[in-house]
């Protein structure tokens, strides 16, 4: 499912984002969100092979991604595959139940956001640049 924001939007800075999430309500509302903060375009893929098509399709701006998806239990191996496409990679935020079994140099790539959390606080750390997953409120919790 695609949905595109006015014309008037299309100047925001997210651009095209990919929300690799097989929950359809927390997708819709992921997707509500990044189109509130400026997203151009949030297409929601419910797999990795829905993904993989998305990404030929067109380059992402950014990726939410789903870290334990229905068909795979490493949602967060797509984050290393972006990673080898081209020399600009995408902005990553990593949303999971269970952020610490995320390898560490790959939670290192974006942001990471525990679930439950809101997708509006996700939606405006990716608008922002700012990192405000789970690990950089973890790491500002203890100094």
């Amino acid at each position: 499912m695609i949905r595109q924001n006015t014309p008037a939007d299309a100047n925001r800075p997210l651009g095209r984002v990919l929300v690799v999430e097989d929950d359809a309500v927390l997708a819709l509302a992921i997707e509500d969100a990044l189109l509130t903060v400026g997203a151009t375009e949030v297409v929601i893929c419910p797999s990795i092979a829905c993904t993989m098509l998305a990404l030929e399709e067109a380059e992402a701006d950014c990726l939410v991604l789903d870290v334990h998806l229905a068909d795979r239990n490493d949602g967060w191996a797509l984050a290393e595959l972006v990673d080898q496409l081209g020399p600009r990679r995408p902005t990553i935020a990593f949303s999971t139940g269970s952020p610490e079994l995320i390898p560490p140099a790959i939670a290192e790539m974006g942001l990471v956001f525990e679930k439950p959390y809101d997708p509006l606080e996700l939606a405006r750390a990716l608008a922002s640049g700012r990192p405000r997953g789970f690990f950089a409120r973890l790491r500002d919790a203890i100094g």
